[in-house]
Parts: C-alpha cells; sequence; structure tokens
C-alpha cells in the first residue's frame, strides 16, 4: 500500500562517521530504503534551524544583508541561525531575533518548517512570524556583519522577484506569510 510505505524508514545497515565540525557532521550511511532499494547516502547531519519573518507594526518586514562565504556574496535574508544543544526552535528564533536585529517579539508564531536540501542535508528548518516587535540592541556574534532594512512586504516580493532575494529560506518564508499568514490591513 502506497500509505503504509511512505510512513516506513529506511533501516541503517551500516553508518559511516566521516567528519564532525562545529555546526554540523558527515556520514556515510549504507540504508534499505522503504522501497526496499538498498543504497549508499552521504548525509551531512545539522541540528536545526530557526528563521524568523520579523513583522514591524507597520506591516514592514525586516531583513538583514551578511556576506555568505558558501555562496561568495552578500545576501539579502531573514533572520535565522542554527539551533544549540538543548534549545527549542522556538528559543533558537527568539534568541536569533535578538541577536541579529536587536528586537523581542511579543508574540512569535510557528508558519511552517522546511528541508532545504533534503537530498544530502538532514537540516531542519522552522520558520515563525514575530509580531510585536519591540527594538532592542543587536548582539550578533563575533564572526557576523550584519546590516538590517526593513521593507514592505511589496518590495520583498518584488526583490525575489528580481532574484535580490535568493536564498530559499526567505523565499519560502516570505511567500508563505504574503500568502497564508498575512493579516489584511
Amino acid at each position: 500500500m502506497p500509505n503504509e510505505r511512505a510512513r516506513r524508514q529506511a533501516k541503517v545497515l551500516r553508518s559511516e562517521p566521516l567528519f564532525q565540525g562545529r555546526v554540523f557532521a558527515l556520514r556515510r550511511d549504507r540504508v534499505r530504503e522503504p522501497s526496499g532499494l538498498v543504497a549508499t547516502r552521504e548525509i551531512i547531519v545539522h541540528p536545526g534551524s530557526s528563521v524568523v519573518v520579523p513583522v514591524l507594526p507597520d506591516g514592514r518586514i525586516v531583513l538583514i544583508r551578511q556576506y555568505r562565504h558558501a555562496a561568495g556574496q552578500y545576501l539579502w535574508e531573514l533572520v535565522a541561525g542554527h539551533k544549540e544543544p538543548d534549545e527549542s526552535f522556538l528559543e533558537g528564533a527568539r534568541r536569533e531575533l535578538r541577536e541579529e536585529t536587536g528586537y523581542t517579539a511579543r508574540r512569535i508564531t510557528k508558519l511552517l518548517e522546511i528541508f532545504p536540501s533534503p537530498g544530502l542535508l538532514g537540516e531542519r528548518m522552522e520558520i515563525f512570524l514575530a509580531r510585536g516587535l519591540v527594538k532592542g540592541k543587536a548582539r550578533p556574534e563575533d564572526d557576523e556583519r550584519i546590516a538590517r532594512h526593513a521593507v514592505t512586504l511589496g518590495q520583498a516580493k518584488s526583490w525575489i522577484r528580481k532574484g535580490r532575494i535568493r536564498d530559499a529560506k526567505s523565499i519560502a518564508g516570505i511567500l508563505y506569510y504574503a500568502s497564508f499568514a498575512r493579516t489584511k490591513r
């Protein structure tokens, strides 16, 4: 039955750690997938990330811009960061919002969760909507140089359409908010 097969998980036959870094690990698994296929899969193991769509009282969205070495360029993004050990996604969202923008949120609700690259990356991202923002002092990590800019939803969508916002988590979060979570003014 298709539904029963969809609920089953792969059986790991062998797992070999290849690398352990500060934020993620890499391993090679020999697995029997739910379909019966036996395959070797190299997986990036990641604790998960919290992503925040910070919405100001006037409806503008706070974006951040920072250099992303893996992409080789500066990117406009939503607030985000990996979960710390023993931290919930919600706690991570509150921490990242405060660190990267200085804002705290009176109300924060989960919008959705995504897997940014499920073919090789085990990272789950939970995307939250933050409202009732209270301004404070940003405290970025030592290796972060972050610029902040608030844009209207129309501007954010235009930036996506024009390729100015190209980060997948940000595109997913902004478009989900625009389509399903925004309260009409």
